[in-house]
């Protein structure tokens, strides 16, 4: 057992350093996780660029993937696992006691300040090791983790994030129904999760947009069970949605784009009266033009925030994964060793060389 862990440090916006960190002990309430992937989201490029605030110098990754490689007898009680086994483990880390906890939103807990998880909470606070772009990870005796099976690869393994995260937003937040058309706005990777779930609840119509660079995006979205594409550069997409569902309107709107704010009004135009929209992609804090209230008002629509994912959206995406029913090896586009964690980010901007990625992970003890 070595006593460092190699370990991506982000020290500034847009600043990346490799550091050799302390291997902490754990006690009978906690456990160290040995990184096997750890999946890269949008979260990640807004974290790297300074767009989500966060407290320097930290650890990023927030979607860690691993083996138990020690671990504390309490712990093995309360989680159900033990050394050796492969778990999932959720971003977040409820405190269990602030009102949020106790109402059972454990997604927003703030009961230790701020929000507590890994790949946010700084190195000033001990042991240091609270992400997952490392070769190992400290797992705090609050943290939920799920054990999935280990003949699985652990670049597919690792999707638990993003597929539950489509369960949450598209299906579990709208209480998404077979009588549902669903309307996805934007088709990266929490998107395509989003037309799984969706599809996996029945929808009885799912509709997709995206930009003429989506393309491949957009067929894989049809692969994985969308009905309708629309690439908004070419087509009018308020028009082709009332064509689409005979002029009623999507009954669920899931805004899943990064950073643009035109998917926001377009919501408003395409929600069906008595529909509900959920806005799940951040803006960088941008304001909204065209956002016309009125609308909602006159249909009665209902606008839902989505931020983190549940338990219960956490376990149907690992059934899912589990039952390799659908083929989310086409969705997997990139590996990165630590050392290239900068490129991972960047590629996943759109930013590096070559294509853009879709899902991509680090795999720290990989040779690639």
């Amino acid at each position: 057992m070595p006593t460092t862990s190699r370990a991506i440090v982000q020290t500034g916006p847009r600043q990346l350093e490799l550091r050799d960190l302390p291997i902490p002990d754990i006690d009978d309430d906690s456990a160290l996780l040995r990184v096997e992937a750890c999946g890269i989201c949008g979260s990640d490029v807004e974290q790297y660029t300074g767009t989500i605030p966060v407290r320097l110098p930290l650890i990023p990754g927030h979607e860690p993937l691993g083996i138990i490689e020690k671990i504390g007898d309490r712990a093995a009680k309360r989680w159900g696992v033990n050394a050796g086994d492969r778990v999932a483990v959720e971003t977040l880390i409820p405190c269990g006691h602030c009102r949020a906890c106790i109402d059972g939103r454990y997604q927003s807990c703030r009961g230790r300040g701020f929000m507590f998880g890994y790949a946010y909470v700084p190195l000033s606070q001990p042991p240091g090791l609270w992400g997952a772009y490392a070769d190992y990870m400290y797992l705090d005796p609050h943290s939920i983790v799920h054990p999935i099976r280990k003949d699985l690869p652990a670049n597919l393994a690792v999707m638990f994030n993003p597929i539950g995260a489509g369960f949450r937003w598209a299906v579990e937040i709208p209480e998404t129904g077979p009588n549902d058309t669903v309307l996805i706005l934007g088709p990266g990777q929490r998107g395509l999760a989003s037309v799984i779930a969706a599809r996996a609840a029945g929808a009885a119509k799912i509709i997709v947009t995206g930009l003429s660079r989506d393309a491949k995006k957009l067929a894989l979205a049809k692969e994985f069970g969308a009905d309708h594409v629309i690439d908004v550069e070419h087509e009018d997409l308020r028009k082709r949605v009332q064509e689409i569902t005979d002029g009623n309107g999507a009954e669920v709107v899931v805004e899943v784009s990064s950073y643009a704010t035109e998917p926001i009004a377009d919501a408003l135009y395409c929600v069906a009266s008595g529909g509900r929209i959920v806005l799940a992609g951040v803006k960088g804090f941008k304001p909204v033009a065209d956002f016309v209230s009125d609308l909602v008002v006159v249909k009665e629509a209902r606008i839902i925030g989505a931020f983190g994912v549940t338990r219960k959206a956490y376990d149907a995406a690992i059934r899912l994964i589990e039952s390799e029913r659908i083929p989310l090896a086409k969705m997997h586009t990139h590996d990165f060793v630590l050392e290239d964690a900068e490129q991972a980010i960047l590629t996943l901007a759109g930013e590096g060389k070559g294509e853009s990625s879709i899902h991509s992970c680090l795999v720290p003890g990989a040779v690639l």
